[in-house]
């Protein structure tokens, strides 16, 4: 049902062409924020590793380091153990479902809080719309449909689950969380879970989103006729054999 690993055995230079501008901009804005996140530590007397922890609280950050990861295995074709399991249609369906729903929680939910400006307003436009939008693009012309099992799904939970609960764990050991909808020190634990409640519900829901499509394409290698009625071209072919009286 589906090619073992991404690009397709022919990429066309449009696919190769996409994945690596994802990719470029993907690792040039997780450097760029890293440089902002282990100044802005170092400037209030802390120290590097404070800097990486800092980095390693926000979903966005960790999402685009998977993006970048992922979108390179794909424009470079690397054929090692990690790259073939990022090329693997399912896994880079789930990391397009991750970057989606960021690009989506950001513009919906945290857009408001704050204004930055100069290049810091490029690379948050860059971060949590442009790169959320080519993902999108690439997966809808570039993935062809594949087949999608109960445990793909339930592995794509894994990953907003662990940053959940780790989150909650750091803030429990830190007082820091990162959006102001998991602050359990000003929301408390019961407001705080019905909000995680309902972000895994829209999570859900966008994977719903995405499994739809999957399952509404062509197969491969059908034609429009037989993948619309697979009956049709069947009844077609029996109305044009002679018939055994003519």
């Amino acid at each position: 049902m589906h090619p073992a690993e991404l690009p397709l055995p022919a990429p066309s230079v449009a696919s190769v062409s996409v994945a690596t501008l994802i990719a470029v901009l993907a690792w040039l804005g997780f450097a760029m924020q890293t440089d902002i996140t282990i100044h802005r530590m170092l400037y209030r007397g802390l120290g590097l590793l404070d800097g990486i922890e800092r980095m390693s609280s926000y979903l966005t950050n960790l999402t685009i380091l998977v993006v970048a990861i992922s979108f390179s295995c794909v424009a470079l074709r690397l054929r090692s153990a990690p790259g073939r399991f990022f090329r693997k249609p399912p896994v880079l369906t789930a990391v397009v479902v991750y970057i989606v729903f960021v690009g989506i929680a950001y513009n919906s939910l945290l857009r408001h809080l704050w204004t930055p400006s100069g290049y810091r307003a490029l690379l948050n436009e860059v971060l949590h719309t442009v790169i959320p939008l080519l993902c999108a693009l690439y997966w809808l012309l570039f993935v062809p449909r594949f087949q999608l099992l109960l445990r793909d799904c339930l592995f794509w939970l894994v990953y907003p689950l662990c940053y959940l609960f780790v989150t909650l764990w750091r803030g429990s050991e830190t007082d820091f969380y990162p959006y102001p909808f998991i602050d359990v020190s000003e929301l408390g634990y019961e407001r705080v879970l019905v909000n995680t409640s309902l972000l895994l519900g829209g999570f859900c829901l966008l994977m719903g989103v995405f499994i739809a499509i999957n399952h509404r394409r062509p197969r491969p290698g059908a034609s429009p006729v037989s993948a619309a009625n697979p009956h049709q071209k069947q009844g077609h072919e029996r109305n044009e054999d002679p018939s055994p009286n003519s």
